[in-house]
């Protein structure tokens, strides 16, 4: 693996954040009273589904990485099915609780699909509320948010949505995340020269932006909102300058009034540390940056997370209807002035809309980068479905999909989307089965290529990329990384990996694994990335022995 996490002390924020990235693995939950090695036992070939076969007939790769000393404490999930004909190949604590971690997207973002459709677009209108002379409009415009997730900032020509392996969400926690090329003010713009076409050019009144569609739950973190410009966060790209004490070069995006970003970063001599801190105020909207990066190095991102969504959405609004050449009087540093939103629109007129694609590459981007705000959203979308503005409502949407997919609910229990709940807990087996689900449905290609592909993209794109399993293993990881201060090391609560390995001739297997309890020999991150490796080549491994 060439990911690594950046050194330094623990931290609390990487238990959140490793829950829901890691790169490479799975996640696993803390079980008690098992063995991590038990003996072997007979062949699991005609096992059932709840069987618990041991590790006899595995490939002597895989027990020889569940048997390391570093795993003496660890608790070890396994299955492998056939969902062909229901056939168990491998089955390990199957019906065991384990946590999560990312790989709880499985669930969490099959609801949404299958409610809304994988074609469903977010069609996020713009009305004029108010009277219209010839091209004035006296009123308002009012944006109605829709949850669309990138509003057109991730879109590329050909209507798909463009990702980074390593994504910018996570670019406080892992040093390599990089930025997708679009506008992120792509959806803005677009809506704002619509409404130039349509005729005005002048608003004697405001925007205002309609974030009516659901009410954000801090339960759920990161907490999504009905209008979502560029993941909710302002990117800060700092590029060391060319020589020591240089000041560090800074651009940043989106570049929004009233969003103001200051550098003090220093260049220093290559080889001393690279190390910038964030620090925002006045709500968000006063970034500054401090610290040092090395001379030579590459440029380095971080984020700042955007205050308060719909007014941010509202100034960017106004800024791009001036660049559309359309004047709105009111003050584009006011705020969202929602007392002055109409009861409905009936019989208001559309100036403008945006047309999301479709929500099939919303879920590949979620599954390929382990979105936690997309995932989060698919709770609230699931809710409005159910016509509640409460995000909890979209658990039982999604409870009614799992029953309907013959997925047995009870084996989980969720508390957010991105399995990043303390409570969140999930059996091998209940993924499996909403793996197998997906593998009798038209769309079964579709959500299968929206997966991490094991040396190839996504979160398993540095992982045994010269190995034969390469391209051949589809799967979502997971983990949940915490601090043991005691021992001045990691406490690595869950590392999995759930997905589908290619047998050939247009044959898939379903399988987990994860390992619960592990632990690091030290507090540096990057020993997480052991764990997370084995557990790569564990599904690696796995593939390769069920290949003809």
């Amino acid at each position: 693996m060439s990911r690594v996490l950046r050194p330094a002390p623990i931290r609390r924020g990487l238990a959140a954040a490793c829950t829901a990235l890691l790169f490479v693995a799975l996640a696993s939950g803390t079980a008690t009273g098992a063995d991590p090695t038990p003996a072997p036992s007979s062949s699991p070939s005609t096992a059932t589904p709840s069987a618990d076969t041991g590790l006899g007939g595995l490939d002597p790769r895989i027990t020889a990485i569940m048997r390391k000393p570093d795993y003496r404490n660890a608790q070890w999930g396994l299955l492998q099915t056939d969902p062909d004909d229901g056939r168990v190949v491998h089955s390990l604590f199957p019906e065991q609780f384990f946590i999560p971690g990312s790989t709880a997207k499985l669930l969490s973002v099959s609801g949404p699909w299958h409610t809304l459709g994988a074609d469903h677009r977010f069609v996020t209108p713009l009305y004029a509320v108010g009277e219209r002379d010839g091209a004035t409009l006296t009123g308002d415009l009012d944006l109605v948010a829709q949850g669309d997730l990138t509003m057109g900032g991730r879109t590329r020509p050909d209507g798909t949505v463009a990702y980074t392996d390593l994504d910018h969400t996570y670019a406080n926690d892992f040093p390599g995340a990089t930025l997708t090329p679009q506008n992120p003010l792509a959806g803005i713009d677009q809506l704002a020269r619509q409404v130039r076409n349509s005729g005005i050019t002048r608003v004697d009144g405001d925007v205002i932006v309609d974030s009516r569609l659901f009410l954000p739950d801090p339960e759920l973190v990161p907490t999504p909102t009905p209008l979502i410009i560029n993941d909710n966060l302002i990117d800060l790209m700092t590029t060391p300058g060319d020589r020591p004490g240089a000041a560090a070069r800074l651009d940043w995006r989106p570049k929004v009034a009233p969003y103001e970003v200051t550098s003090d970063v220093q260049t220093v001599a290559a080889g001393k540390p690279t190390a910038i801190t964030v620090t925002a105020t006045d709500g968000g909207t006063r970034i500054r940056l401090t610290g040092t990066i090395a001379t030579g190095s590459e440029p380095l991102l971080r984020t700042s997370p955007i205050g308060d969504p719909a007014g941010f959405g509202r100034v960017a609004l106004i800024e791009a209807l001036e660049r559309a050449g359309v004047h709105v009087t009111a003050d584009p540093s006011g705020a969202n002035p929602v007392a002055r939103l109409p009861r409905d629109y009936d019989g208001r007129p559309r100036v403008a809309a945006y047309t999301s694609p479709p929500y099939s590459q919303y879920a590949k981007l979620i599954l390929k980068v382990s979105h936690n705000l997309g995932a989060n959203l698919g709770i609230c979308l699931l809710a409005v479905t159910a016509k509640s503005d409460q995000c909890p409502a979209g658990f039982p949407v999604l409870a009614d999909f799992l029953d309907q997919a013959g997925v047995d609910r009870e084996q989980a229990q969720l508390m957010d989307g991105r399995g990043g709940n303390p409570a969140d807990r999930a059996t091998p087996q209940v993924l499996v089965q909403m793996l197998a689900y997906w593998q009798r449905t038209p769309d079964a290609r579709l959500f299968r290529e929206a997966l991490p592909i094991l040396g190839v993209d996504g979160l398993l794109a540095e992982n045994c990329r010269g190995c034969p399993a390469r391209g051949k293993v589809f799967a979502k990881t997971g983990a949940a990384v915490g601090g043991d201060a005691l021992n001045d090391r990691l406490a690595v609560g869950a590392i999995t990996i759930a997905g589908y390995l290619d047998k050939g001739g247009g044959r898939y297997d379903t399988f987990y694994a994860g390992v619960n309890g592990a632990s690091t020999p030290g507090a540096d991150p990057t020993e997480v990335l052991t764990i997370a490796n084995d557990l790569a080549m564990i599904a690696a491994y796995l593939q390769e022995s069920s290949a003809p």
